[in-house]
């Protein structure tokens, strides 16, 4: 049954698709999957009331994972970027590496998002079961991209990732003010002057296995703003980019062979008559797809699927290539985990 579930927000029969932003304005109810590459698809659905019947149950990878790096080449990469820092091109990037391994034959995304509720509870998780408009997406994200209430918007970026908070030193802390004022000039082209505010700076949130330090932007938005202005100023997320963004950007398409895909951009549900949306980064999210020969070695079968899962850290002057090895590894054990049925839910 092709649905949506965000929270307690269940959509059920879909009646439209489009990859037009502009559509967003146009009422209804949406789950919406933007690739952090831009690609926009989003499902119109008629109802938000209809019980979904319970997944079979998961059917955990059995596979060995593949990455997209190597550790070697992922510490290439963080001293590449440790480099145009120092020539001032930029001053953070983040890095990241795709995960993927044979999804098994039975094994459905929407069972998936039963175990990781369970494992992982997140506050912005999300399901996006559609194979039909080519979605497939379960996501435990912890991170606000977008919060729209009317014309109030709220953008709640993390950067400092540790497994406890005496893990979060000052790189985290000057990783997570450089990302909060990126996102505060994300914001401010489309709010009304003078109301951009940084309301929460560096707060410790704990998830499973790990902390984060997340902070809090808000702006009241300009009368007439559309989901295409909104889109245009801030996407991609400033948190999975880095800044200056521009330069972020044309540094991860030198150093990243592998698409991002609906990791790292954004997941989530828009309801365009109440003038209300939650779009969560898509971190920490699995995505079904057709395979693709993307990984090192990989050999696949026609049509065959996978399961894509990335992972990723902020690059700054204060890196370590080796620490920042391990922080990808952390923020994926406890997802890979239970995805392959070693972690318990």
């Amino acid at each position: 049954m092709d649905h949506a579930r965000f929270g307690s927000r269940v959509l059920t029969e879909p009646v439209a698709l489009t990859h037009d932003p502009a559509d967003l304005d146009a009422g209804g109810d949406w789950a919406v999957v933007v690739t952090f590459e831009g690609e926009l698809t989003a499902v119109r659905f008629a109802r938000t009331d209809q019980p979904v019947p319970q997944p079979d149950p998961w059917t955990p990878v059995t596979a060995a994972w593949r990455s997209s790096m190597d550790e070697g080449e992922y510490r290439r990469g963080v001293a590449t970027i440790r480099e145009h820092i120092a020539a001032g091109t930029v001053y953070q990037v983040n890095l990241c590496r795709m995960l993927s391994a044979p999804l098994p034959e039975h094994a459905h995304l929407p069972a998936l998002a039963h175990v990781l509720a369970a494992g992982n509870p997140a506050p912005f998780a999300g399901l996006v079961h559609v194979p039909s408009a080519g979605l497939d997406v379960v996501s435990a994200s912890p991170e606000a991209y977008l919060i729209r209430d009317g014309d109030r918007l709220v953008s709640r970026p993390i950067k400092g990732t540790g497994a406890s908070a005496a893990d979060l030193g000052a790189k985290d802390h000057a990783e997570n003010v450089m990302i909060t004022d990126l996102v505060r000039n994300d914001l401010s082209p489309v709010s009304e002057p003078g109301t951009v505010a940084v309301e929460e700076l560096c707060a410790v949130e704990q998830h499973p296995g790990l902390v984060h330090l997340t902070s809090s932007v808000a702006g009241r938005l300009r009368p007439g703003v559309t989901w295409p202005d909104i889109l245009a100023a801030t996407f991609p997320p400033g948190s999975v980019s880095g800044a200056p963004k521009s330069s972020a950007l044309r540094i991860i398409d030198e150093l990243e062979s592998s698409p991002r895909g609906a990791y790292c951009g954004a997941v989530g549900w828009i309801d365009a008559d109440a003038g209300r949306a939650e779009l969560a980064v898509g971190i920490r999210t699995f995505v079904a797809e057709t395979a693709r020969n993307e990984t090192q070695g990989e050999e696949t079968q026609d049509h065959a699927r996978v399961l894509r899962f990335g992972t990723g850290a902020g690059i700054t002057w204060g890196s370590d290539p080796a620490a920042e090895w391990r922080e990808t590894e952390l923020k994926a054990a406890r997802l890979i985990g239970l995805a392959s049925g070693k972690v318990g839910a």
